[in-house]
Formats: C-alpha cells, sequence, structure tokens
C-alpha cells in the first residue's frame, strides 16, 4: 500500500472534510493516510499566507462558491455533520500539541476524532484548556495524562519540528498532501492525489 502523508491542523475547517472521508477511502486497501500535525499559524507566519475568509471574505460570490463545494465534497464521500464553528478562528496550539502528545500515549486516532467533532461538529471553542480537558475525557481520554504532557518541551519541539518541516517541503496550509516528494493542495485535490498513489 503506498503511504499518503496528510498534514493537517484541527483548525483548518478542509482537514475535517478529508479526516471524514479517509476511512472509506482507506477501506479499499490500496493506500493509507498518515496523519502529520502541525500549527497553520505557524505556516501562514512562515509564508505569509492567510486564511482564505481573511483573503476573500469581503468577495459573496466566491464565499458562496466555497460552501458549494463544501455541499459536493460531502454528497461525493457521503459524509454529514459539518457545521461552521461560531468561535472560527480558534486557536489549536494547545490541540495540535495534543495529537502529538497523543500519539505517544498510543490513542492518536481517538484523540483526533474527538477534536475534529468538537470544532466542526459540536462548535466547541478548544483554545479554552477546561473546553479541551472536557472534550478529551468526554471522548473516553486520559484528560490529565495528556494535559501534563502537552507542555512537555519534547512535544512542544515535535510540533514546531512538523511545522517548518512541511513548509520546507513547499507547504503553506492545509490540508496538504505528500507522496514522497509530490504534493498536493486542499480538500479537492483529494482525488488526485488518491489516484496518484494508485488508490
Amino acid at each position: 500500500m503506498t503511504e499518503i502523508e496528510f498534514v493537517y491542523d484541527f483548525g483548518g475547517p478542509n482537514s475535517w472534510f478529508v479526516h471524514r472521508a479517509i476511512p472509506a477511502i482507506e477501506a479499499q486497501g490500496k493506500v493509507r493516510f498518515r496523519y502529520v500535525p502541525v500549527l497553520l499559524g505557524g505556516i501562514f507566519k512562515a509564508t505569509g499566507n492567510r486564511p482564505p475568509v481573511m483573503t476573500y471574505g469581503h468577495v459573496e460570490s466566491k464565499m458562496a462558491y466555497d460552501r458549494l463545494e463544501m455541499d459536493r465534497f460531502m454528497a461525493r464521500h457521503g459524509i454529514s455533520g459539518f457545521k461552521l464553528n461560531p468561535h472560527f478562528p480558534v486557536n489549536t496550539l494547545l490541540p495540535m500539541r495534543g495529537a502529538v502528545a497523543a500519539e505517544r500515549l498510543g490513542c492518536g486516532a481517538a484523540y483526533r476524532e474527538a477534536m475534529f467533532v468538537a470544532l466542526w461538529e459540536q462548535g466547541l471553542k478548544l483554545d479554552e484548556p477546561a473546553v479541551w480537558a472536557e472534550a478529551v475525557s468526554a471522548a473516553g481520554l486520559d484528560a490529565a495524562a495528556l494535559g501534563a504532557l502537552v507542555e512537555d518541551a519534547e512535544v512542544k519541539g515535535e510540533l514546531v519540528a512538523n511545522t517548518e518541516a512541511v513548509v520546507a517541503r513547499g507547504a503553506f496550509g492545509v490540508p496538504t498532501f505528500f507522496i514522497g516528494t509530490e504534493m498536493w493542495f486542499g480538500k479537492d485535490r483529494l482525488r488526485d492525489v488518491v489516484e496518484a498513489a494508485g488508490g
């Protein structure tokens, strides 16, 4: 099976769409995805990029088209449940450090699911530590252990290193995909990257 690197940040709504589409793609047995947690704010700072809503938010027709593409993507992949987070944009430093910590504790997949649900289905403000801890606990995960590990210097350093590494490879936002040195950007390239991987 070909491995596809999936560069994500919980705060990027299009990462949620890809996360929801991945299980059905992997079930075909031809490709597998490796989640690579990064800090989107760090990518923006390093590249000078900005969130689309800040760049194009005044272009009403483009915003309407983006919503249409969201609906088309959900219909194509048979997914549902998405809702815009009323607190958007949410600072994801804590949740993304948590993603690194969760991998170290062996609960990465369950943690990712909990965070994506909390942000883009429940509309929670995950940059508030108490809200984050409650969401972690509600998913049956050890909030105390994760909360302690997110303060670990190595965990913090790994998130920074991941972010710097993908920027060096050409990333400027999320979701970004890599197969080896080849890069694709955006949820709308998901079919292309899966096809390139032989899926």
